[in-house]
């Protein structure tokens, strides 16, 4: 049975050329009894092909992908285009406003909350709304995430797995497509509520991104996001190649399950001992907690539980018991196309 949704746009899906507008979504605050958050969405459609939905602002503190996505909306000509591509810069508009990971409305993390709840709360509401409307529409999905404000991560592209191993391949190549310099295979611990994974289980061909981080906009990984978005368009066919096809990166990663994560055990300040990149060991010290407040008292050394290369690291020095410190990625064993 099909979810009732309050969203609502005057865009039209089925028509041609260049739309840009709003999707609104009803919320009722102090300030505003009969308010609405206004989600920016383009659709830019012409002939027959794919519909390819871009996804940026998942989270609020992530830049590179909401720049990549608004220049697309501006430079591309419905000429260019062969199919649809549907734009979601900032899909999560209250946490995009604040530059926060979480909403600020509801604290809830977008990428934790699908398939969504169309009567739930605001990122709730969204999620639902890109679940039960938009994934329907699409035949490949571009979610574009960056490290954010608490981690700083190798810029690379995701493949998200799917169970179905014809499925996987497409991801696979639409991932290899891209052009990273790095490709890794995250399923998140089995996480299900992520966006890439409502896609995979919708049927799309699906493409992720973690694009430096730091809170920041990275030129390089901006540079790197601006291509990639536009060598997956041309792979599966809705804009013409622009240059060789990308060399396929020497190795494919992974996170291999829980020992590829390092936590802090305790409050205090990470000192990590390795850059990004570092190949690193299982059992090799991976840093230590100060307690500054405390020098009496010694710091905590961590540990990797992995070995390969040193992927992602806390940002901010403060951390608390069960913040992620450090991330290991090692070669992915699979099958790729």
């Amino acid at each position: 049975m099909s979810r009732k949704s309050t969203a609502h746009t005057k865009l039209d899906f089925g028509k041609s050329g260049k739309q840009t507008g709003f999707v609104y979504i009803p919320q009722s605050p102090h300030n505003d009894a009969w308010g609405a958050v206004p989600i920016p969405m383009a659709i830019i459609a012409n002939g027959d092909g794919p519909t390819v939905i871009l996804q940026g602002g998942n989270h609020g503190d992530e830049y590179e992908g909401p720049i990549t996505i608004g220049e697309l909306i501006r430079d591309l000509d419905p000429g260019e285009v062969q199919g649809r591509i549907i734009c979601l810069p900032a899909i999560n508009v209250p946490a995009v406003n604040a530059g926060r990971r979480v909403s600020p409305v509801d604290g809830l993390n977008m990428n934790r909350t699908f398939p969504g709840d169309p009567a739930g709360t605001i990122t709730q509401q969204i999620s639902a709304f890109v679940n039960d409307q938009i994934l329907p529409l699409g035949d490949a999905f571009l979610d574009l995430h960056s490290g954010g404000s608490s981690l700083d991560i190798l810029p690379s592209a995701i493949i998200e797995p799917a169970p179905d191993p014809e499925h996987h391949r497409r991801n696979a190549a639409a991932v290899l497509a891209f052009g990273a310099p790095l490709v890794v295979v995250i399923d998140n611990l089995g996480e299900a509520r992520t966006s890439t994974a409502a896609s995979v289980r919708a049927g799309l061909t699906t493409v992720g991104t973690e694009m430096a981080g730091r809170g920041t906009v990275s030129l390089d990984a901006l540079a790197i996001c601006r291509r990639g978005a536009r060598n997956v368009l041309a792979h599966l066919g809705v804009l013409e190649p622009q240059g060789p096809a990308p060399e396929r990166p020497e190795t494919v990663l992974t996170i291999p399950g829980p020992p590829g994560y390092v936590y802090s055990p305790t409050d205090g300040v990470f000192e990590g001992f390795h850059s990004l990149g570092s190949e690193v060991r299982a059992g090799q010290e991976a840093g230590r907690v100060h307690h500054l407040t405390d020098p009496f008292h010694p710091p905590e050394t961590l540990y990797y539980g992995a070995g390969g290369i040193l992927y992602g690291r806390r940002q901010p020095g403060r951390v608390e018991p069960g913040n992620c410190c450090a991330v290991v990625a090692a070669p992915y064993e699979g099958d790729l196309p």
